[in-house]
Formats: C-alpha cells, structure tokens, sequence
C-alpha cells in the first residue's frame, strides 16, 4: 500500500526545501487500523508531503487513563517542502477530518497525529514543540522510529534512537511533577557514584543524599569477613536508607540525587547474610521499602571490578581495604540481572571512564533535564541561580 501511495504523491517544487520529517500516529477507537491507514493516505495526499516509509503497526496499553481501549500505533517517515508549522497545521486538520474529538488529556482518540521530528530543528511555541517532548520516554514511539532509522539523532538529547529505546526497556514513562524527582546513581563498590552524585547535583542545583557508609559501625568488621555483624550492618542501612529516601519527606519541588539505588538492600543481604539472617531481613524488609520513593531515572555506572578496587584502594577508606575482587565481580553480576529487568524507570547505563572530563558530565546533566518533570527542573535551576548570585557577594 505505502508504494502505492508514494507513487500518487504530489512532486515537490524543485525551488523548496526538502526535510525529513517523523510522525506519530495512533488509534484507540473504531476500526483501528483504518484510521491509521486512512490517516497515512490523507497525509500523502497533501500537498508538499510526500510518505515515505511506515513503521510495523503494534498494539500498546494506554498512558494516563487505563479504562479505555488498546492502541494501534505507527512512526511514518515523510518528506516535506512545508515548514513544521504548516505540516503541523496539515495535521490538525487531517485528525479533525477523520472525527478527532478534542477532549480532556489521555482520553480516548479515533486518530491522533504527533509531529515528532522536523529535521534537526529545535521548535519551542505556545502551539508547537520539536521534538515532541516526551517521545524519549515512549517506547513504542522509540521502537517505530529505531525501524526507520535506528541511528536517527535526537536534536536535544544527542543520542541514537537505539539508544534511548534500550533505556526504556519496552516501557513507557509519563513524568508525575506531584512526585519526589529522585535520581539514583547506581553501581558496585568504587565504581564512582558518590564524585557523579557531588558534580550532577551541582550543575542542577539538585539535593545530593549520601549513603550513610562513615557512620555504619558494623562495616569495616563485615568486610572483614566477620559474618556475625552482617545483619547488623544490613539493618543500620535499611532503616538510614529508608528515612533518607521516604517519600514524605523528599523534596517535590527539586530534583534529589542519590549516590545508590534502594533496590540494592537485597543484592548485598542476599551476598552478605547466612539462611537464617537473610529470613528474618526479608521479613523486616517490606515496611521500610514500602514507604521510599521510586526514582524518576537511575543513572547506571559500569566498570571492571579490577578497576573500582583499584580506585578503593586509591581512596584509602579504612573500611573498604579488606574488600576482595570475587566480591566487586559478585557484585557487578547482581547489579547487570537488577537491571536487565528493570522497569521502575528509564535507565541511562554509563561508563564511569567516559565521564573522567566535565564536557560529559554536563551532557549527561543536561540529558537528565528530560527525563525528570519539567517543574523541577525549573525549581533547581531557580535554585542554583540563587546559590551562585548568593556566593558572589
């Protein structure tokens, strides 16, 4: 059918300029799948347009408001002589031709026409934003652009496609500002959670949390080798993990930052705890985990162990010498089967030797704008700027 199309398409003025442009299209009402074709045919036939490519069509939950039907959706590559607003314009007017009824947000559609991509083109207007600005955080969007073009650019974000798709992990996020925006950092013993906490929470004027490692009297015998002070060690974590990161107390106007995951409680009872230990921290478990806030992104730092042990012995804490390699390794296999099933949050998976110079320390600060709600973003920016006019005088 596509070539069908392409080939009634209309030809372009050989004066204007061609740019490539990506749509999202969707169906939850009627006959699904005819709405979605007839809105290709109509965005063919308009004049300036020209469809190029259309992505598989799949079938999605709904976002928002869960008592409605199933989603078909599509990514459909085009070529255009319009500018992004007058397609945008084209577009409008395409879902009001096939019964559009513009009701309260997330309510259910007969078509529904998203511009996601005009080019390289950055557009912030009352009417129009491009990239659409929450299409990093869809994954069945991200899943149609990657069979278009999988190395496609995002303008803003600077990353592939591919990428962004694997840091959702076939999961769609709506970011809630009446949530704590927490961020997590994540990643085994030395990999250098604690230094990217310190830099990112600086340049977003976030809240940076540190684990409570210094005031653990338990730990340096643990790492020792003493087994009979690990539940004691585990349990002093659970509570200062559980109060530091409580969602009612974490700040709902700014972005938070933590050196470590909540999630990670399990991994080292699980490595640290005999059988009988392990039963009884399981079951004093749930109360505390039940009242920390997920975190909004979790940022994944990756080394060999043999690497984070030699930055532990560099640091030289006293309660970290004793740590062994088989450890780190034990380690980072649990931290890799955490996250290869993750989907509390978008995961944004990093190297911890390519963020050694501050140009990708701000790149990743900047990605982390994205994936957090845009009100707080804009309060610890605020802010930031009030700490650095205050520090001048």
């Amino acid at each position: 059918m596509l070539k069908k199309l392409c080939d009634a398409s209309p030809p372009f003025n050989n004066m204007a300029k061609i740019t490539t442009a990506y749509i999202g299209l969707g169906s939850n009402l009627g006959d699904r799948e005819s709405a979605v074709t007839t809105a290709v045919k109509m965005l063919n036939d308009t004049e300036g347009a020209e469809v190029v490519r259309l992505s598989d069509l799949i079938e999605t939950v709904p976002l928002g408001r869960m008592n409605q039907p199933k989603y078909i959706n599509a990514v459909a590559k085009i070529k255009t002589s319009l500018t992004a607003e007058d397609l945008h314009k084209h577009l409008l007017h395409i879902e009001t031709s096939l019964g559009r009824q513009r009701n309260e947000k997330w309510s259910p559609r007969i078509i529904d026409l998203d511009l996601l991509l005009f080019g390289s083109q950055v557009i912030n207007r009352p009417q129009l934003t491009v990239p659409h600005p929450q299409m990093h955080l869809r994954s069945f969007v991200l899943k149609g652009l990657c069979q278009l073009n999988p190395e496609l650019s995002h303008p803003v974000i600077t990353e592939p496609m591919k990428e962004l798709a694997a840091r959702l992990a076939d999961t769609d996020f709506v970011p809630d500002p009446d949530l704590p925006q927490l961020v997590s950092i994540a990643g085994i013993i030395g990999v250098g959670k604690t230094t990217l906490t310190e830099k990112l929470s600086d340049l977003l004027g976030a809240e940076p949390i540190f684990e409570a490692y210094d005031t653990n009297p338990y730990l340096s015998d643990v790492y020792a080798g003493k087994k009979q002070f690990a539940l004691d060690s585990q349990l002093y974590f659970l509570t200062s993990r559980a109060a530091q990161l409580n969602h009612s107390t974490l700040a709902k106007e700014r972005i938070t930052i933590s050196d470590y995951v909540f999630d990670k409680e399990l991994i080292y009872a699980r490595r640290l705890l005999n059988a009988n230990q392990l039963t009884l921290y399981e079951q004093v478990y749930p109360p505390f985990a039940a009242v920390v806030t997920a975190p909004v992104l979790v940022i994944y730092l990756t080394d060999s162990p043999q690497n984070c042990l030699d930055r532990i012995h560099r640091r030289n804490r006293p309660y970290e010498q004793a740590i062994k390699k088989q450890f780190l390794e034990a380690l980072d296999s649990d931290y890799e089967q955490l996250f290869a099933g993750w989907k509390t949050s978008p995961v944004i998976r990093k190297q911890a030797l390519g963020l050694d110079k501050s140009t990708e320390i701000n790149r990743l600060a900047n990605q982390i704008k994205y994936y957090v709600a845009a009100s707080s973003v804009i309060a610890s920016a605020a802010k930031q700027s009030k700490t650095i006019a205050s520090s001048k005088h």
